[in-house]
């Protein structure tokens, strides 16, 4: 969560942002010719963002989420300065970043040696400077043996390696980042996660616009939702995620009879499934969670989920089918089936609630997700100021005066 005792570093105010698209589209030159004879069919504005204000504030990893189309890669371009606004205000208080368009100054004709200074000159390195991070720039992206290759040669995924590997090196105060990242191999990609883990541990100001919601929830602290070019959720990411997920199933969120409603909604997905009994059973050592569910049509195998969240909305622990490597089977119309979790009671003392969720192998099309199904007190002795509270094994202590042990 943002310290509001934090510094606004972005500060975004009512922006709008609108283009001109031409309603006469001419594809060659003979069609060109014709629409001198034919009155002008003009332009139509097309608002990609209308009233989008919000904060960032300094050292935090903020998400932008939405839909192609929804607005978002327009939002990072005018935070980056590509576009302007039409009306509001942007303030961005400090040296900025953007990793979206990677690799622009490269220069096809010249090799991959070359463009790393031509690219390094363009961020403001000198050439002693990228001289010293050459070898490291190489090593990141992996490219040892095409560097002396014109960069026409290279794919577009190495050129994007190169161009992020070189990016990286500029120490700013914020950075922008797009799902452009998402290229190479898994090795590579894991690398650029680290590299999201180091930004996180240093406290650096980080924009992140994607698709991902694994990766808003591992990395981000707050987020937004765009949708038609407006922010339609904000602040808290689990909030934000679930209502990103809920754009691709194809029911309505609808509260239950048992849990209630809250402003979140407590219950959504399309319905073709259903979790129907939650029982949470905690002892000193272990939490287990039993869930039962029905199949209200015939459905391939399913994956099967919960999440628990402690008080303040904070994910603190979650588990699927697919992560435990547990298969399901097809289910038929009518059929249910039941499924245990367990696991050490690690949490703090406090009260948590737990989330279960079905959806398909893609685990895009959401069949049920219920929020506080079950809400649920862990009483440990002690406090601690810790998120989890292990049972922690000590030796003995042992005293040391001069040469002899005790």
């Amino acid at each position: 969560m943002a310290d509001k005792h934090n510094k606004a570093i972005i500060e975004v105010k009512n922006i709008k942002k609108s283009f001109r698209i031409p309603l006469d589209k001419k594809s060659g030159i003979k069609q060109a010719v014709t629409s001198l004879l034919k009155p002008k069919k003009g332009f139509r504005d097309f608002v990609a963002l209308n009233g989008v204000s919000f904060d960032i504030f300094e050292g935090e990893f903020f998400g932008i989420v939405g839909r192609n189309g929804s607005g978002k890669s327009t939002l990072l371009k005018m935070l980056a300065g590509v576009y302007t606004q039409d009306e509001g205000s942007i303030n961005v208080k400090g040296s900025l970043t953007p990793f979206i368009e990677l690799g622009v100054g490269f220069n096809p004709e010249l090799s991959g040696k070359e463009n790393v200074f031509l690219n390094g000159a363009l961020l403001g390195f000198s050439h002693q400077e990228m001289e010293a991070m050459y070898n490291d720039i190489v090593d990141f992206a992996e490219l040892h043996d095409f560097m002396e290759e014109r960069l026409k040669n290279y794919s577009s995924g190495m050129q994007v390696r190169l161009a992020f590997s070189i990016a990286i090196r500029a120490q700013t105060d914020i950075l922008l980042l797009d799902e452009v990242l998402a290229v190479g191999d898994m090795a590579f990609q894991k690398k650029c996660f680290d590299y999201f883990m180091q930004l996180k541990s240093e406290k650096r100001t980080v924009v992140l616009v994607t698709h991902d919601m694994s990766a808003v929830r591992q990395y981000c602290d707050r987020a937004i939702m765009i949708d038609s070019g407006k922010i339609v959720e904000s602040g808290r990411v689990e909030k934000v995620a679930q209502r990103y997920q809920r754009l691709f199933s194809d029911g309505p969120s609808q509260p239950t009879d048992d849990t209630g409603s809250d402003e979140d909604g407590d219950r959504w997905g399309n319905r073709k499934m259903l979790a129907q009994h939650t029982k949470v059973k905690v002892t000193p050592s272990n939490i287990k969670v039993d869930v039962t569910y029905m199949a209200n049509e015939a459905l391939p195998a399913p994956v099967l989920g919960f999440n628990i969240y402690n008080s303040h909305g904070m994910n603190m622990l979650e588990g699927n089918t697919i992560r435990t490597k547990v298969k399901t089977k097809n289910l038929a119309k009518n059929e249910g089936l039941s499924i245990s979790w367990e696991f050490p009671n690690t949490l703090a003392a406090g009260t948590y609630s737990l989330s279960v969720s079905c959806c398909d192998s893609s685990a895009t099309e959401y069949y049920d997700w219920l929020n506080n199904a079950k809400e649920f007190t862990i009483e440990k002795d002690g406090n601690t100021a810790a998120l989890i509270d292990p049972e922690i094994k000590v030796s003995k202590p042992k005293y040391k005066n001069g040469n002899q042990e005790s």
